[in-house]
């Protein structure tokens, strides 16, 4: 007899899952794929409450991979950030998880990632980045760094693009960096992102196991797990998460609570790092960036920061479900609207 293990919505795992993968066997997107499932079935997110974005590029092939219930938007090559944008504006409600690459992101999107960063879109932006253009035959992308070498071709003289860096200036509210080979840490990041009331991104270095998965590449597998240098262990306490299930580290940790009561537990394990401070961790991956070595963990989590819902104060009801009297302006606020626009 099997006895299945259900989440608090009384679903199964398998209700999480999506179709077969396509990709490269041993890619590290297959592994962000189960991260996905997992956190989302051990958060209790409704399937069907999920809208899962991508735009072009092996990573953005694996929404296919998982929550095969839930909502999915396959858009054109680095324009999901706004569409995701408007997406969100029509119905809040959803929970937006985006999966896009290095690529998808940091070239020909990147303007759009600026500002989806710049307005707070309640959205998880995971980026799968492994450094290289998979599906065109592994050229270098903009974020691999200067020294790098793939598997054929010559060594990297460009220099990089920190997307972590790059969100940080911007002030983004949520960001982390991880390692698609680290399951448990990049797990409680992801469901705290989850959690997480505005723009959370998760930059996962995910190593190309066809074109650049060897020594001399800094994006590879046995690379960064000899140059990761993680900044704390990181546990996720879900609201509803019974007192008996808590698993606490060991030593000097702190607890960071969300909005919605979850908690992100900390415990330093590198040099002392403060989240809530934007120079701290800019520093720290300004620092790693100098020794060719990857920073890992929670780099900054700010929990006060309106989202672009707040900040325009949009009504509670979805505008998706809103009728078509409540949606239409009476005709005193738009001859306001109208008069302001004309200076009167």
């Amino acid at each position: 007899m099997t006895i299945l293990k259900l989440n608090v919505l009384n679903l199964d795992k398998s209700e999480y899952k999506g179709g077969k993968s396509s990709l490269c066997p041993g890619c590290g997107h297959d592994q962000v794929s189960n991260v996905i499932i997992q956190a989302a079935w051990e958060n209790g997110l409704p399937p069907e409450g999920i809208a899962k974005m991508s735009g072009i590029g092996c990573s953005s092939k694996t929404p296919a991979y998982f929550l095969g219930k839930s909502h999915g938007f396959n858009t054109v090559h680095g324009r999901m950030p706004s569409v995701t944008t408007g997406a969100n504006m029509i119905n809040k409600d959803l929970s937006f998880i985006a999966v896009s690459g290095d690529g998808d992101t940091a070239s020909i999107g990147i303007g759009q990632f600026i500002h989806a960063i710049r307005r707070n879109i309640d959205m998880v932006y995971i980026i799968e980045n492994n450094g290289v253009y998979g599906l065109t035959k592994g050229q270098y992308s903009a974020t691999v760094e200067k020294g790098s070498k793939k598997k054929k071709g010559a060594i990297n003289e460009q220099n990089p693009i920190d997307l972590c860096a790059m969100a940080l200036n911007l002030g983004c509210s949520f960001v982390a960096r991880s390692f698609s080979g680290s399951k448990k840490q990049l797990t409680a990041l992801l469901r705290a992102a989850m959690s997480h009331k505005g723009m959370a991104i998760i930059d996962v270095i995910s190593p190309c196991v066809t074109f650049a998965n060897n020594d001399e590449s800094y994006r590879s597998y046995n690379y960064v797990k000899e140059n990761d240098e993680v900044l704390h262990l990181v546990d996720y306490i879900s609201h509803f998460s019974p007192l008996e299930e808590i698993d606490i580290p060991e030593g000097q940790y702190r607890e960071i609570e969300l909005f919605d009561g979850s908690k992100i537990v900390l415990e330093t394990i590198g040099s002392s790092h403060d989240t809530s401070n934007i120079v701290s961790a800019l520093r720290a991956v300004h620092e790693a960036e100098s020794q060719n070595k990857h920073v890992t963990g929670l780099l900054y989590y700010n929990g006060e920061m309106p989202t672009t819902t707040d900040a325009l104060g949009l009504t509670g009801t979805p505008l998706s479900q809103l009728s078509e009297e409540e949606g239409r302006p009476t005709f005193e606020s738009l001859n306001l609207i109208n008069n302001r626009l004309r200076g009167l």
